[in-house]
């Protein structure tokens, strides 16, 4: 097993407050706006005025599809183009990855491999490598160097494993994990991406 960056995943975690905007933001920018609800234009029917303006001692209206009637439309509801979009910096991502794999690597669930094992693509050869890394049925988050077809073969149907390229790395991925697998020359990408010369 190779030794783990320090920089990357041995950093104190001092700024908790980060991970969980970066894991929110995650989320929110995961979301899309499906409720919309009809106004009082939007309803059909309630043309007519329901009984003359004076005379009646009823409160005047002028249509049945006022949003205070049964049936009515509704005053101030989801439109269906509401944006959930949450924004954080470039960089504030990047620190929010890296101190969440320092937690994950201070909890010992992190873990480095030569491969994956695939030469046909098959699920039992991923599931082999796996457990003899000691891994069964944990959440696992495998970071490859590559998303080849034969590892995604080999992977889909592991509904435990997730596969993701290390500059894809996120924080709602890292924390959910039980266990995350790098596998070779995916830490030295990790590495350039984090904390290489372009982001000095």
């Amino acid at each position: 097993m190779a030794d783990l960056n320090p920089e990357i995943f041995n950093l104190e975690v001092t700024n908790h407050e980060l991970i969980k905007l970066a894991y929110d933001a995650y989320l929110a920018n995961s979301r899309s706006s499906h409720a919309k609800t009809l106004k009082r234009g939007e309803v059909r029917g309630g043309g007519k005025k329901p009984w003359k303006q004076k005379g009646t001692g009823r409160a005047r209206f002028g249509s049945t599809r006022n949003p205070i009637w049964r049936h009515g439309g509704v005053a101030g509801g989801r439109t269906g183009n509401e944006n959930f979009t949450k924004n954080l910096s470039r960089n504030a991502k990047k620190v929010a990855v890296m101190q969440a794999l320092s937690i994950k690597n201070t909890d010992k669930s992190i873990i480095t491999i030569d491969s994956l094992g695939i030469k046909d693509g098959k699920v039992k050869e991923v599931l082999a490598t796996l457990k003899k890394n000691g891994i069964t049925s944990e959440n696992t988050l495998i970071v490859v160097p590559e998303k080849d077809a034969l590892t995604l073969r080999a992977t889909n149907n592991l509904d435990f494993v997730k596969v993701v390229r290390p500059t894809f790395l996120n924080v709602f991925d890292v924390m959910n994990a039980d266990k995350i697998v790098l596998v070779k020359d995916s830490e030295a990408q990790l590495e350039n991406w984090l904390i290489g010369k372009e982001n000095a």
